[in-house]
């Protein structure tokens, strides 16, 4: 997900064409022997792998129907960050719902950025916030307990969890540069792209993939690199080479940077997948040709594409109704190239971001989604339709559930300590988010689950 200000400027424009590790903030014990290894519950599937287009379970077919849940790790940290009990609800919630693949957030970076999260999971190169790794190892074990997979990310293109751009100031010494506060986006994207050539940037970067791709996890006392519940290691949310106006300058290491982590992860946890996180040819200078060039290593098992119509002018942001049908139809082409790009590669792919607005543009959690809920209806009948034709796509994460998240503030807006919701700090709490009142919208989400769960090989 990215800012929506910046996602209209370049659909504007396509159109026109780590030091040593330490510990911080340790949360209390929690309880003896809460930290004692125990058996991993009977009911836990295996590893996802891939085969050809697909991915498979224990040799079966795995189409999914999945949600983005960046805050996951958030909500199982201990009290006075988290809420455990609102994270057992609500992975009950999604689970009933069909909903069994998330995607999360696994490292965020101290910033000061204006809109990023707080706190931050990483706050210093090498120094890591212990509450908040307890957190991703309760959502892990609760999510095992389910038999749900997950999509963990391990960096972010944009500003909003600190990410890239905080590398870069961590490795040069440089001020950062808040695009939230000098609205100089193209600037920002170029700067966080100088991370993948920082050798200084990398090895903070390969320390954090460390910590956390070679922990073991606090409760269940199984190695993260050996938990089927681990679906896939993403290098980040939305990589992409830089600007729409300089980005092909950064081009060459951006690829290799792909080709060098992707190995690197696959390393230290061979059992499981790896993929990058892309948002395909919108987040590839506008180019289908170089998102396929960047995936054509093997160290990519399978790629990723996100979907963003109202954010790309082919929907109106403030009335989403008012040209949905013809947003749609573009949305729907957009789909098919990237299923047929990634056919041709011989990968899976999967839709892993996708959202509209609700009726009126409105943030409110009481307000309509007439126009979102035939934007997720035509998302799915396709996804379904190509599925059922044995093609490359093989699953799918809406962005993003909200739950029972709600903000008070009246510019809603997300401040530090409020609850969390699927939309980021770098967005109107509510913009996206399928909270939990939302039973129309969770229905469609929940029958596309019945019909890929009751597809057969």
């Amino acid at each position: 997900m990215r800012p929506l200000h910046l996602l209209l400027s370049f659909a504007l424009l396509l159109a026109g064409c780590a030091s040593q590790p330490a510990v911080v903030a340790a949360a209390p014990a929690t309880h003896g022997a809460a930290h004692a290894p125990h058996a991993r519950p009977k009911m836990q599937s295996g590893f996802v792998q891939v085969e050809g287009t697909r991915f498979t379970i224990d040799g079966n077919p795995y189409r999914f129907a999945g949600a983005n849940f960046w805050y996951g790790a958030y909500l199982g940290a201990p009290d006075g960050i988290g809420d455990r009990a609102r994270l057992r609800a609500e992975l009950d919630q999604l689970k009933a719902a069909g909903i069994d693949n998330l995607r999360v957030l696994a490292m965020s970076e101290a910033s000061g950025f204006r809109r990023a999260v707080r706190p931050a999971i990483m706050t210093a190169p090498g120094t890591y916030d212990e509450r908040l790794l307890q957190g991703l190892d309760t959502l892990l074990v609760e999510m095992g307990k389910r038999d749900m997979k997950a999509v963990l990310y391990l960096n972010n293109f944009w500003q909003w969890s600190g990410g890239m751009s905080r590398y870069v100031a961590w490795a040069t010494g440089e001020p950062l540069s808040d695009p939230d506060a000098s609205g100089d986006w193209d600037g920002f994207m170029q700067n966080s792209a100088r991370f993948y050539a920082l050798p200084k940037a990398q090895a903070i970067y390969r320390d954090a993939i460390r910590t956390i791709v070679g922990r073991t996890n606090g409760i269940s006392g199984v190695a993260y690199a050996d938990d089927p519940t681990v679906m896939s290691w993403q290098l980040a949310n939305e990589p992409r080479p830089g600007s729409a106006k300089d980005g092909h300058l950064n081009l060459a290491a951006y690829d290799t940077w792909i080709d060098e982590t992707a190995g690197f992860i696959h390393g230290l946890a061979p059992k499981q997948l790896v993929s990058t996180g892309s948002e395909g040819a919108m987040g590839s200078l506008g180019d289908l040709d170089l998102f396929l060039q960047a995936h054509k290593t093997p160290n990519v098992d399978y790629l990723t594409f996100h979907l963003w119509p109202s954010n790309w002018s082919w929907i109106d942001h403030k009335d989403p109704a008012a040209r949905l049908e013809s947003g749609l139809k573009a949305s729907l082409d957009y789909i098919d190239k990237h299923i047929d790009a990634a056919g041709k590669l011989g990968k899976p792919i999967v839709l892993s971001e996708f959202g509209l607005n609700r009726d009126g543009g409105s943030y409110d959690a009481a307000s309509g989604t007439t126009a979102r809920d035939r934007f997720y209806r035509a998302i799915y009948a396709r996804l379904l339709q190509r599925m059922q034709a044995g093609d490359a796509i093989a699953g799918s994460n809406f962005w993003a559930w909200g739950g029972r998240g709600r903000t008070t503030n009246a510019d809603f807006m997300w401040k530090a300590g409020d609850p969390f919701t699927g939309d980021p700090p770098q967005e109107a709490q509510g913009l996206f988010s399928l909270f939990d009142s939302d039973a129309s919208t969770l229905g469609i989400v929940s029958g596309h689950a019945r019909a890929i769960h009751a597809l057969g090989p």
